[in-house]
C-alpha cells in the first residue's frame, strides 16, 4: 500500500509491503525491512533492519499518535500520489497548525502569540500516557494564534498553536 504520511510537519512518501515474517517498508525511496511483535494493548515491539524498539501506538482519526524512545509523534495518513502529497503539505509559506497528537494534558505553554520560532524549538509540554514530551514546532515561523493554555486537559486533534 502507498501513502503520504505527514509526520512533524514534513511529507513523506510511503510504500509499504508483506514480506516474509514481516514488511519491506519504502520511506521516501530509502528502504527499511520491520518486523512487528504486538506486546500488550498498544504497544508493539518494532525490528527496523535489525535494530529493536519499543513503541506505543494509539489510532486516532487520521493517522496514529505514536510514543517511540519516550517522543509523541503525530502521524498523518493520506492518499499516495503526487498530488495527494502536494496537498498534504499545504501551500509554501503557509500556516502550520500544531494540534495535540493525543488526549492529555498541557504542562506548560513555552511560547506567546507573536514570538518568532524556529524549526525543531519547543511550542507547548503535554502530558500524555504518563509521560512529559515537548510538541515543537514543524517550521520557523510567528506564532499566530495560541489557543492552548497551561494546565489545559485536551482531545486528539485539538489546536495548539497555528504558525505563520
Amino acid at each position: 500500500m502507498k501513502y503520504a504520511a505527514t509526520v512533524g510537519g514534513r511529507v513523506l512518501a510511503v510504500e509499504v509491503r508483506a514480506d516474509g515474517a514481516g514488511y519491506a517498508v519504502t520511506l521516501d525511496g530509502r528502504s527499511v525491512q520491520v518486523s512487528v511483535l504486538d506486546t500488550s494493548h498498544g504497544f508493539a515491539s518494532l525490528v527496523v533492519d535489525g535494530r529493536a524498539h519499543e513503541a506505543g501506538v494509539v489510532a486516532r482519526e487520521g493517522g496514529y499518535a505514536v510514543l517511540l524512545q519516550g517522543r509523541l509523534i503525530d502521524v498523518d495518513l493520506g492518499e499516495a500520489g503526487a498530488a495527494a502529497v502536494a496537498a498534504r503539505a499545504g501551500p509554501p509559506g503557509g500556516p502550520a497548525r500544531v494540534t495535540a497528537p493525543m488526549p492529555g494534558r498541557l504542562v506548560k505553554v513555552l511560547v506567546e502569540r507573536g514570538q518568532e520560532v524556529a524549526e525543531g524549538q519547543g511550542l507547548v509540554v503535554m502530558e500524555a500516557m504518563k509521560m512529559e514530551n515537548e510538541l515543537r514546532a514543524p517550521r520557523a515561523g510567528r506564532v499566530k494564534e495560541l489557543p492552548a493554555l497551561d494546565r489545559q486537559a485536551v482531545e486528539s486533534g485539538a489546536l495548539l498553536v497555528v504558525l505563520e
